[in-house]
């Protein structure tokens, strides 16, 4: 359908009104004359007239469309074109003279609040009235002077961005964009002390420098996931929403490099896998990643930042990986520990102290290492035996539950290895008595005791008691022996006799002992009972019964030297490891008289 010569000449008249006003706000306006209009922002001096002349450069858009179609070498639209050419370089001046001179207010962190409650909205620039009061409205009634100004600081970037891509000038306004915010979020990371690391450089760093390195990462990543690369999805999003290809491509290229920086670093730390102790470090850093992950995939949601995604999932991988591996290389340091050296007095071995403390700071990691262990599962494992299976182990740690029993089983089989060291056999057995019940008080005061279960507790309970009982026998056996089996109806030759091994054995025992250790007070108490219950009855009977025998024995104190009284004080000397020395035993006749031992 052909259009009218009225129309025609109607629509004309339309587009040279629309030259006219755009020719006299973009010339006010213009970037290149020294006038004050050089230095002063459009949109910081008049908003009112900043969306005028948004207005006139729609509508000098509109005409150059109408003239190209009509005659290409026209005067008007060469004069349209000169003057779209002033008003984008003017538009350009002002997109960065927003970003710059709002720096503070478009910071990550300001625009992250700003949305964080979902009642902000920046609401349509082509829709808002011309009243600040209706931008104000529209971002938000309770918002503070910061995000007052932040608001209309990206609705004025929003405006101008769609403005300038919609008028052929879209490239300018995005290369504007991409080095100045390239270049926040590079210092925002420079700040966080987040930088490109190298293996080499980790290598070098002694443990305390990397546990430090390692612990600002883990605060600083937080920050730059929730806040930094956040803030910059909200602005970004917000200034190119009219072009989801730009705003991609924009927010790819200002965090590509930062971004893969911090999901790098603990990439590098999992490679060094020779340190155990780093295994803690390497556990937060998983666990970082694992309560990051959900804000990673809604940030980087573009084909385009597909590889930050990638490198966050390498990490976590690779951190994984690397912590099971050092569990593994752990339990095989257990098992390949060839030390020679004997605890002494049948005390805490050394590697009993390291290798629970390590276990114990496990179980703090109990669900987190659950995850990483099921991601990850161990290859030589076979089923535990039913005495050493946890009893806690259903719900998000049992993996952990079952692979911690199984390194407490590699230390209690070293420790068998390490009992029969030991020449004495009844000290090899106050050994293992002590080193479990020190794994024992271990689980109790530790998260040990939830991912092992009471069940675990009570079973190998029950094992010290039965070492204990072993000890006992085997170490008290000969002085148990010295004494008859019936105290009466003895001859006196046979009552010196018995009084005579009874000292010998007692002295032996007690000379031999007094140097051995206990070190849990309980176990040390029930162990002395155990032996005074065996003991000071038969001794007491035997003594009763026949000292009066020997009443008229010369040297009788030489003979008898312990009243059954005093079984409990020599008892009591020992177990705590006291150097033996020869006033440590006073089996003498001026002790024995001292104590009342012999009769008057």
């Amino acid at each position: 359908m052909v259009s009218s010569p009225l129309h025609h000449t109607f629509s004309e008249s339309m587009m040279e009104e629309n030259i006219e006003i755009a020719e006299s706000i973009i010339t006010k306006w213009d970037a290149n004359p020294s006038s004050l209009t050089r230095v002063i922002s459009l949109f910081g001096q008049n908003r009112r007239e900043a969306k005028e002349y948004l207005k006139c450069v729609r509508g000098l858009r509109g005409a150059m469309h109408f003239l190209v179609a009509q005659n290409t070498g026209s005067d008007k639209l060469i004069l349209a074109q000169k003057l779209m050419q002033m008003a984008m370089k003017r538009l350009e001046k002002e997109f960065y003279q927003i970003l710059s001179s709002n720096r503070e207010q478009l910071d990550p962190e300001s625009v992250s609040s700003l949305s964080s409650d979902g009642s902000t909205s920046f609401g349509d620039e082509h829709e808002i009235e011309s009243e600040d009061e209706a931008e104000l409205k529209k971002a938000g009634a309770s918002i503070t002077e910061v995000e007052r100004v932040s608001a209309l600081a990206m609705s004025d970037l929003k405006a101008i961005a769609e403005c300038m891509s919609s008028s052929g000038y879209g490239k300018e306004c995005v290369k504007i964009y991409k080095v100045f915010r390239k270049s926040i979020v590079d210092r925002g990371l420079y700040l966080l002390g987040i930088e490109k690391f190298r293996s080499s450089r980790i290598n070098r760093m002694n443990w305390e420098a990397l546990e430090h390195t390692v612990k600002n990462w883990l605060n600083a990543a937080k920050i730059a996931v929730k806040t930094l690369f956040n803030g910059e999805k909200i602005l970004c999003d917000h200034v190119f929403s009219a072009s989801e290809k730009i705003r991609e491509a924009c927010f790819a290229e200002i965090t590509m490099e930062g971004a893969t920086n911090v999901f790098k670093f603990p990439e590098i730390i999992a490679k060094n896998k020779k340190a155990p102790e780093r295994i803690f470090r390497l556990i937060e850093l998983h666990e970082a990643i694992s309560e990051l992950w959900p804000d990673i995939e809604t940030i980087f949601d573009s084909q385009l930042t597909s590889s930050i995604k990638l490198q966050a999932l390498s990490s976590l991988h690779k951190v994984g990986d690397s912590v099971c591996t050092l569990l593994s290389n752990f339990k095989s340091s257990i098992q390949k520990d060839s030390s020679k050296t004997l605890a002494p007095g049948g005390g805490i071995h050394p590697l009993t102290r390291s290798a629970m403390s390590y276990i114990s700071s496990l179980s703090n990691y109990g669900e987190i290492l659950s995850v990483i262990i099921v991601d990850h599962p161990p290859k030589e494992h076979s089923p535990l035996p039913e005495s050493e299976t946890p009893t806690s182990i259903d719900g998000p740690t049992s993996a952990v539950s079952i692979h911690l029993a199984w390194l407490i089983l590699a230390l209690l089989c070293k420790l068998d290895r390490k009992a029969e060291q030991y020449k004495d056999v009844s000290l090899s057995y106050l050994f293992l008595a002590n080193n479990l019940q020190f794994i024992i008080d271990q689980v109790n005061t530790s998260n040990l005791k939830y991912l092992l279960g009471d069940e675990w507790v009570s079973r190998h309970t029950r094992k010290v008691k039965q070492y204990a009982n072993s000890y006992v026998s085997m170490a008290w056996n000969k002085v148990f022996s010295s004494l008859p089996e019936r105290s009466f109806a003895l001859s006196p030759d046979a009552v010196k006799d018995c009084f005579r091994k009874f000292n010998a054995a007692f002295e032996e025992a007690y000379v031999k002992q007094i140097s051995w250790i206990v070190p849990d007070g309980k176990l040390r108490d029930e162990i002395k009972v155990s032996i005074a219950r065996k003991l000071a009855p038969a001794y007491r009977e035997f003594y009763e019964t026949n000292l009066v025998a020997l009443s008229g024995e010369k040297h009788l104190e030489v003979l008898v030297r312990v009243a059954p009284d005093d079984l409990g004080n020599y008892l009591s000397d020992l177990f705590h490891g006291t150097p033996f020395s020869s006033s440590s035993l006073s089996l003498s006749s001026s002790s024995a008289h001292s104590r009342g031992c012999l009769p008057r």
